[in-house]
C-alpha cells in the first residue's frame, strides 16, 4: 500500500475526533468527564478484545498500561481539565504543540533526525490553529495551561512509544490492549472523583456508541496502524485536522459563524499538514516501519 494511502487512512482518525466536541456538548450529560472517558474507552477495548481474541502477554503488560495511560487515561483527563479551565481555542492550540513535541521525542527515543522543514511545518500549524480558534477575548489560566501542555506531552509520548514498541499483532489488537488498559485506569478514578451518572437517554447512548465504537475503536486502530507505517512526525501533523473538523461541524450543524481570519487559519493548517508530510518523509533507503519486536 502506498504512503499516500496510509496517510489518508490515518488522517481519518483526527477528522472523526473533531466530532468529539459536538457529540459531547450536544448528546452527553455535562459534568462527568472522567466517567464518560472511561465509558468511551473500556467497552470499546473489551469489544475489540472479544473480536481479536488476543490478550497481551505478561511481558507486554507494563508497556500496555503505560501506553494506555499516555494515549487515553492521562491524555483524556488532562484534556478535560484544559477544556474546563480554558477557552476551547486556547486548549486546542496548546494541544497542537503535540507535533513539535513528537519531533523532539522521536529524536531522543527513536533517533529520528530533526529536520528544519518539519519544525517549520509544526510551528506554522500551531499558528494556523491559533488563528482558527482563539478569539480576542481569550483568557488564560495557569492550571489550564499546565493541563493543556501536559495533555499534548502525554499524547506525543504515546505516539512515539507506540512506534518504538511494536508488538507482533495487528493494529486492532494493539488498539484493544491500550483502550482496555486506559479504561481500567480511568474507571476507579471515575468512581472516586465523580457522582453516579443520571439515567441515560437514547441520545446519550447514541453519543457514547459513536464516541466508543467510531471515535475510539475504529479510529484509534487506524491511528496505530498509521504510527506503525508512517513517520511519527508526519502522523502528529495529521492531528491538526481535528480542530478543523470541529469548526466545520460547528458551522454546518450549530450555525456558528466563520470569519476571514478563521478561514485563513484553516488554509494555513492544510498547508502545514501537507508540508509536514513532505518534510517528515524518510530519506531514500531508510525503512519506514519499525522492526517487529518479540513478545519475549
Amino acid at each position: 500500500m502506498s504512503r499516500t494511502t496510509d496517510i489518508l487512512l490515518t488522517a481519518l482518525a483526527p477528522v472523526v475526533w473533531g466530532s468529539t466536541y459536538l457529540v459531547t456538548t450536544e448528546a452527553l450529560p455535562a459534568g462527568y468527564p472522567v466517567t464518560l472517558a472511561a465509558l468511551r474507552a473500556l467497552p470499546a477495548g473489551l469489544l475489540l478484545l472479544l473480536l481479536t481474541r488476543r490478550l497481551p502477554p505478561r511481558a507486554w503488560l507494563g508497556r500496555t498500561f503505560l501506553l494506555g495511560s499516555f494515549n487515553f487515561a492521562l491524555f483524556w483527563a488532562l484534556l478535560f481539565v484544559a477544556a474546563y479551565r480554558l477557552p476551547g481555542g486556547v486548549a486546542a492550540t496548546l494541544g497542537s504543540l503535540q507535533a513539535m513535541l513528537v519531533i523532539l521525542m522521536a529524536r531522543g527515543w527513536l533517533g529520528t533526525p530533526i529536520r528544519a522543514g518539519a519544525v517549520a511545518a509544526a510551528t506554522t500549524g500551531v499558528l494556523g490553529v491559533a488563528l482558527l480558534l482563539i478569539g480576542p477575548d481569550a483568557t488564560l489560566d495557569s492550571v489550564g495551561i499546565a493541563a493543556g501542555l501536559g495533555g499534548a506531552a502525554s499524547m506525543a509520548a504515546g505516539t512515539v512509544l507506540s512506534r518504538k514498541w511494536q508488538p507482533p499483532v495487528s493494529a486492532l489488537s494493539f488498539t484493544a490492549w491500550q483502550l482496555t488498559a486506559g479504561g481500567l485506569i480511568l474507571l476507579p478514578l471515575a468512581l472516586i472523583m465523580e457522582p453516579a451518572l443520571p439515567p441515560l437517554t437514547a441520545t446519550n447512548l447514541a453519543g457514547l456508541i459513536w464516541l466508543g465504537l467510531i471515535g475510539a475503536a475504529a479510529t484509534y486502530a487506524l491511528w496505530f496502524r498509521g504510527i506503525a507505517r508512517i513517520e511519527p512526525g508526519a502522523v502528529a501533523m495529521l492531528g491538526m485536522m481535528s480542530p478543523m473538523t470541529a469548526v466545520l461541524l460547528g458551522w454546518l450543524v450549530l450555525g456558528q459563524s466563520l470569519t476571514l481570519v478563521q478561514c485563513f487559519g484553516a488554509a494555513i493548517i492544510l498547508g502545514s499538514v501537507w508540508a509536514g508530510q513532505r518534510a517528515n518523509r524518510p530519506s531514500v533507503g531508510v525503512a519506514t516501519t519499525s522492526p517487529v519486536k518479540s513478545c519475549a
